[in-house]
């Protein structure tokens, strides 16, 4: 019986500590030290919406906007900046007919708007759901940007380099554009 009653008391101790006070403690420290990244890095317009997240994905489809990396998940329809949808990879095998067939459709997109075709403007991500792209493939899109916002490719370019992010701790990963903070400075350049 005692320890029937060691066990009962020691399961609560756990629980109380495991349960309740760690996670609490964590929600605290998250709220106080870091309160974008801990309430999703969600990015409010001027009319306080919520238009999306510097962590999700986006699919950006009209005319003067750079495009994301191409998804196999459905995001939601409608205007750009809508939410987005699940994540989910298609575990395509490389040598799939659909999966060629979807990349020779978008190089085909592509090159009729005169874009040289980057790897992550071809190939998804594994979560659907990355949102930047490499430098170079933003950089591929600037002609067809810039004549359809007007702007010169110089303007463009500087709007690129101020949304590259850096490196991951500044050794992991390559720099990279967040293609919602590129399209949100392009907006803002009215």
């Amino acid at each position: 019986m005692r320890e029937l009653i060691i066990a009962i008391r020691n399961f609560f101790v756990l629980w109380v500590l495991t349960a309740l006070i760690y996670p609490f403690l964590m929600i605290f420290i998250s709220q106080t030290a870091f309160p974008f990244q801990a309430n999703g890095s969600l990015i409010i317009n001027s009319q306080q919406q919520v238009i999306g997240s510097t962590l999700i994905g986006q699919n950006f489809s009209r005319e003067g906007y750079f495009w994301s990396r191409p998804s196999t998940i459905n995001y939601s329809e409608g205007e750009d900046y809508a939410p987005t949808g699940v994540s989910g990879a298609s575990n395509i095998a490389p040598g799939n007919p659909d999966l060629i067939q979807r990349i020779r459709v978008q190089v085909t997109k592509l090159s009729s708007q005169g874009i040289k075709p980057t790897a992550d403007l071809l190939y998804t991500s594994a979560s659907g759901l990355d949102p930047h792209i490499t430098i170079e493939a933003a950089i591929a899109q600037i002609p067809r940007v810039a004549k359809s916002r007007s702007l010169s490719p110089d303007q463009v370019q500087a709007l690129i380099a101020q949304n590259t992010d850096a490196p991951f701790l500044g050794i992991f990963g390559e720099p990279s554009v967040n293609v919602l903070k590129l399209n949100l400075s392009l907006d803002n350049q009215r």
